[in-house]
C-alpha cells in the first residue's frame, strides 16, 4: 500500500452510509406503514448495493467491548477521528513507520465499533496488512489482526492472530486481550479461565480484568465478577476506561435484576463521558425493566440515531410493540427493517453476522432463515450464546425435540441469563416437561423480571397457562 493508500477519517464514504441509517432511524419514527417498504428497500440498496438479509439483535454480543484508549499512548487522551488524521498525515510523510500502519489500523477497528460502521474494517485490513508486510513479525500489526478477526466475529483467525503475537510478545495487551475473546466465543471455556490467569498475571489492567470478570461471570461467579471489575475501575483514570467499567458494572447487575445498582453504576459511566453510548443503552434497559417505559424509549431512540446497531434498533421495536400506541406497530416494524439493512452491511465488510440474524429472525423476521443462520453458527463455534441461538431457532420452528439438547447445553455453565432460562422454560413446556419448563420461567423471572420487554410478558403468560 503505497502512502496515497492513507484514507482520510472525514468525510469518508462510509460515514454517509452510516449517517443514512441514523437519518433513516430518526425520521423513520414519524412514517407510516405504508411509507415503510419502500423507503426500507431504498436504505438496504444505499448501503449493500442490494444485498439483503433477514435478521435482528436481539442481545449485544458476547465479546466484551474495547475499552476506549485503542493506543494509550497515542490515541487514548482525545478525538479519535483527529488522532487517525494526526495518524494519517504522519504515515503520508513516514510510509514505512510499521508501529504507525498497526496503531491506525486498530484505530479503524475502535471507530468502526464507536460509529456502528462495519465498512472500517476494510480500511483496517490494508492498514494492518501494511504494517505486516513492512515487518512481519511485529506483534503490534499481528495483535491488529486478532482484534479485527474478533470484531468480524472470525474467532478462529483471532486465536492464530493473537498466539503469533504473543510468541514475539509475551507482554502484549491486546493480544492477551484478543486471545480472552477468541477462546470465550470459541467456547472454550476452560482455556479461556486460565488465559485470563495469565494475562493478569503478565499485564493486570482494565482491558485484562474486565475480560477475567467476564470469564468468571460465564461460569456462574458473579461475586468474582463484581469484585473484579469493581478492582478494574477502581484503577481506571481516563473518563473513557471509568465509563467503561462503570458500564460493565451496571450490565452485571442489569443481568441479575439489580436495577438501582445498575443505574447508579450508568450514572456513574455518564457523569465520566455523557456520551458513551453502552452506558445510555444500558440505562434505557435498566429504565424499561424498571417500568418507567417513557424513559426508556426517549434513551433508545437517543442511541439509535447516533448508534444503529441491531441489539439497540430491536429493543427499541420491543418498546414501541409493548407501548402500542397508534403508530407503534409500525415504528417497531421500521426498526427490525433497520437491522436487516445493518446485517448486510456488516456481511459486505466481512463480518459474520449469522448469530445475529438467529436471534432475531427468530422472532421477527423468517424463522426458517434463523434456523440456518443458528446452525451455520453452531457449525463453527460451541458457546452458550450459540447454543442458546440455536436451541431458540428449532423451537420457533417447531422442532422442540431437538431444541432441548442445545437448551440444556446453554445453561449448563451456570451462566446467570434470564433469556436463556427463559428459552429453556418455553422448550420444556412444548416438550410436555411441565414441571421443569415452570422452574425454568420461574427461575428468569427471579433472576431478571425484566429481561426482556417482550419476552418477560410471554414468560408470564406461559406461567398462568400452565398452571
Amino acid at each position: 500500500m503505497a502512502t496515497a493508500d492513507v484514507e482520510d477519517a472525514a468525510p469518508h464514504p462510509s460515514d454517509q452510509r452510516v449517517a443514512a441509517v441514523h437519518r433513516v432511524a430518526a425520521v423513520g419514527r414519524r412514517w407510516r406503514a405504508t411509507q415503510l417498504a419502500g423507503a426500507v428497500v431504498l436504505l438496504a440498496v444505499a448501503l449493500t448495493g442490494g444485498a439483503m438479509a433477514v435478521g435482528a439483535d436481539r442481545v449485544p454480543s458476547a465479546v466484551p467491548a474495547a475499552s476506549s484508549a485503542v493506543d494509550p499512548g497515542v490515541l487514548g487522551g482525545g478525538n479519535l477521528d483527529a488522532s487517525i488524521a494526526a495518524l494519517q498525515a504522519h504515515l503520508r510523510t513516514q510510509p514505512k513507520d510499521s508501529g504507525s500502519w498497526a496503531t491506525l489500523g486498530l484505530a479503524y477497528v475502535e471507530q468502526a465499533r464507536t460509529k456502528g460502521d462495519p465498512s472500517r474494517y476494510p480500511q483496517a485490513d490494508k492498514a494492518l496488512g501494511r504494517s505486516l508486510e513492512l515487518n512481519p513479525d511485529n506483534d503490534q500489526g499481528l495483535a491488529g489482526r486478532a482484534a479485527l478477526a474478533a470484531a468480524r466475529h472470525d474467532f478462529a483467525d483471532a486465536l492464530t492472530y493473537a498466539d503469533q503475537a504473543l510468541r514475539q510478545n509475551p507482554y502484549s495487551e491486546r493480544a492477551l486481550s484478543s486471545r480472552i475473546d477468541a477462546l470465550v466465543e470459541l467456547g472454550r471455556y476452560g482455556e479461556a479461565g486460565q488465559a485470563a490467569e495469565t494475562a493478569d498475571a503478565r499485564k493486570p489492567g482494565v482491558p485484562v480484568f474486565t475480560r477475567y470478570a467476564y470469564v468468571h461471570e460465564l461460569r456462574g461467579d458473579v461475586t468474582t465478577a463484581r469484585r473484579v471489575l469493581q478492582q478494574a475501575l477502581a484503577s481506571a483514570t481516563s473518563p473513557g476506561d471509568i465509563a467503561y467499567v462503570s458500564a460493565q458494572l451496571g450490565q452485571l447487575a442489569w443481568n441479575q435484576g439489580d436495577y438501582k445498582t445498575a443505574l447508579t453504576s450508568y450514572a456513574r459511566a455518564l457523569a465520566a463521558d455523557d456520551t458513551y453510548l453502552p452506558a445510555l443503552e444500558g440505562r434505557a434497559r435498566a429504565q424499561a425493566a424498571s417500568g418507567d417505559r417513557a424513559a426508556a424509549i426517549k434513551g433508545m431512540e437517543t442511541v439509535v440515531s447516533r448508534y444503529p446497531l441491531p441489539g439497540p434498533l430491536v429493543e427499541l421495536g420491543e418498546l414501541y410493540e409493548a407501548r402500542g400506541a397508534a403508530g407503534d406497530r409500525a415504528r417497531a416494524q421500521q426498526q427490525y427493517a433497520l437491522v436487516d439493512a445493518w446485517i448486510s452491511l456488516a456481511r459486505a465488510n466481512g463480518v459474520n453476522a449469522d448469530l445475529d440474524t438467529a436471534l432475531a429472525a427468530a422472532d421477527h423476521g423468517d424463522k426458517a432463515a434463523a434456523l440456518r443462520a443458528a446452525r451455520a453458527e453452531w457449525a463453527r463455534r460451541h458457546t452458550v450464546h450459540t447454543a442458546d441461538a440455536l436451541a431458540w431457532a428449532l423451537h420457533v420452528n417447531g422442532r422442540d425435540a431437538e431444541a432441548m439438547s442445545y437448551a440444556r447445553q446453554a445453561t449448563a455453565t451456570g451462566y446467570h441469563n434470564a433469556a436463556f432460562l427463559y428459552h429453556r422454560g418455553m422448550i420444556e413446556l412444548a416438550t410436555g416437561h411441565r414441571t421443569a419448563g415452570r422452574a425454568s420461567l420461574t427461575a428468569a423471572l427471579k433472576l431478571n423480571p425484566g429481561f426482556s420487554t417482550l419476552g418477560a410478558a410471554e414468560a408470564r403468560k406461559a406461567l398462568e397457562a400452565a398452571k
